[in-house]
């Protein structure tokens, strides 16, 4: 029998684990709410159980890598808690710049008009 040997993970990760679970629950909740109907959403993203997306719901469990990255693709919220997590909060700014870029190319669109006139 080999002995079990292995390093213990420092208690302070279950605290940031925590974190991220409230802060996934949260994300998830202020999009979809807590009804049946965003537990079925969560579900037909991830292709989870109906009790892993209730875990995620409630803030008691959080999803995995590839879950997240599913989770991120369809949900505005999820992806921004992960960046503000992460301390890379560009989310607000990429939406800015294309609001900007939009509305230059609006008044563009306007200019060339007008001269055509």
């Amino acid at each position: 029998m080999v002995p079990n040997k292995g390093t213990l993970v420092p208690a302070r990760n279950a605290e940031i684990r925590n974190d991220y679970a409230v802060a996934i629950s949260k994300a998830l909740r202020d999009e979809l709410g807590t009804s049946a109907r965003a537990t079925k959403t969560v579900m037909r993203w991830t292709g989870v159980s109906d009790r892993a997306a209730k875990y995620w719901l409630s803030g008691m469990k959080a999803p995995g890598g590839w879950q997240l990255i599913l989770l991120a693709k369809n949900s505005d919220a999820v992806l921004h808690a992960f960046l503000k997590m992460a301390n890379r909060d560009l989310f607000k700014l990429s939406i800015e710049l294309n609001a900007a870029q939009a509305s230059l190319a609006r008044a563009a669109a306007i200019i060339k008009a007008l001269r055509s006139e």
